[in-house]
């Protein structure tokens, strides 16, 4: 039977996403000089106004949702006969996920036929938002409440949270980071990356010099993890530097642009704990996408270097061959790329081409094979397909070669024949 989706405004979705996509969102309240407010409609939200109100002196405190104030939301579903899946913000970083839990029991002891799911998204802003986008698409779908919320699980686990602050005195003073005094280079203008770990914690991965090389770096894992960037939309959330989030979405669209990009504010409650300067992305990965950000710089930046050599390679090879020294000029080429690309995974495919390159090429035809395997790669070496394009070329010199050598051993089988 179709099932209600709840979430709450930690999502970050905008109002008339979550009207069309027929979400039941609980909003979160906090306080602001005594004042009790409530978020509503995010894109109503002007972040700027509210870090300038909140450098005059007044200090945001937030509240947590009980247990029953969930239940008057979870109630409202079960007395209309609904099943429904709460899509709740990280365990790791917020009690509410627990208060829901504990809600769900107590509604199912005067409901017990009714079928109740809390799926911890082990994310918060968009990172919880898209999920919830998710279980309505799922619903949509005519999926079982139960079923969902098993797919839920796995969606959440390949939601990539990562994201950078300015000051980390914001996380730290909410007991949002879990190992802040490993980072604290304010000083030196270090910009860590943040992101949230398998068990939703927010922790900070790597150390970068500078914003705008912070900004580059997401952009990286970006890069390096996203999967079929071209049927996703990705999610920007920034608090008060919105030139930052625009250069953001312009590197991220050089290589694997997503189907489309949300802009969003980072939320009122949320805002109060990342600061001024915070700047998000969020998009889909495999399940291995929250360990796999340590390491992914190193993987983009060793394919980037796979890359640049062997353009560099298939350059030299299609300007120096010639009919005078076809030979020489292969064997160089091919050499000057088994040499240069480095140990990582791109590269063993491009090494073994160089290779078959460097051993096979003939005497006696090369100019052909040289020619046609230089301008291949030259023509096809992209960021995106390196591997294909270095095989492509060696093979091509192998079948060159292959030829050359199979034609030389009929004539030499004719010959022996003739005697």
């Amino acid at each position: 039977m179709p099932f209600s989706v709840i979430t709450d405004t930690s999502g970050n979705l905008p109002k008339y996403i979550a009207d069309e996509h027929g979400l039941i969102v609980i909003p979160f309240y906090y306080h602001v000089d005594g004042e009790d407010l409530c978020c509503e409609a995010i894109e109503n939200f002007d972040s700027d106004a509210y870090y300038k109100r909140l450098k005059d002196g007044p200090r945001v405190t937030t509240t947590q949702i009980t247990p029953q104030r969930y239940l008057e939301y979870f109630e409202k579903e079960a007395q209309a006969g609904n099943d429904f899946i709460f899509v709740s913000m990280s365990s790791g970083i917020s009690g509410s996920c627990d208060a829901a839990r504990v809600a769900v029991r107590m509604l199912q002891e005067d409901y017990p036929e009714r079928k109740a799911f809390v799926v911890d998204t082990k994310g918060a802003a968009l990172g919880e938002g898209f999920v919830a986008l998710e279980a309505a698409r799922l619903r949509d779908q005519g999926l079982e409440a139960e079923e969902a919320a098993r797919q839920l699980d796995n969606y959440s686990r390949r939601m990539c949270n990562i994201f950078t602050v300015d000051d980390l005195m914001y996380l730290r003073r909410g007991g949002r980071l879990s190992n802040a005094s490993a980072f604290l280079g304010t000083i030196l203008n270090i910009k860590p990356l943040l992101k949230g770990d398998e068990n939703g914690k927010i922790v900070a991965f790597a150390k970068i010099r500078g914003r705008k090389k912070a900004i580059e770096a997401i952009a990286q894992r970006y890069d390096a993890l996203v999967v079929e960037p071209e049927n996703q939309t990705v999610g920007i959330v920034q608090a008060a530097c919105r030139e930052d989030a625009k250069r953001l979405e312009e590197l991220i669209c050089q290589n694997r642009p997503p189907k489309t990009i949300l802009h969003v504010d980072y939320e009122p409650v949320t805002t109060s704990y990342v600061g001024p300067g915070a700047l998000a992305l969020f998009f889909l990965g495999d399940e291995n996408v929250r360990t796999e950000m340590d390491h992914a710089s190193e993987k983009t930046s060793a394919a980037r270097a796979a890359v640049d050599a062997m353009k560099d390679v298939a350059g030299a090879a299609f300007d120096k061959v010639s009919h005078l020294k076809p030979v020489e000029a292969a064997k160089d080429v091919a050499g000057a790329a088994f040499d240069r690309v480095n140990h990582s995974k791109p590269v063993e495919a491009a090494k073994d081409a160089a290779g078959a390159a460097f051993d096979k090429v003939s005497h006696s035809k090369p100019v052909e094979a040289a020619k046609d395997a230089a301008g291949a790669a030259f023509d096809k070496v992209s960021h995106s397909k390196p591997v294909e394009a270095a095989k492509g070329a060696a093979v091509k010199v192998l079948s060159f070669w292959n030829k050359e050598k199979n034609a030389g051993e009929t004539e030499e089988r004719d010959n022996k024949d003739k005697e």
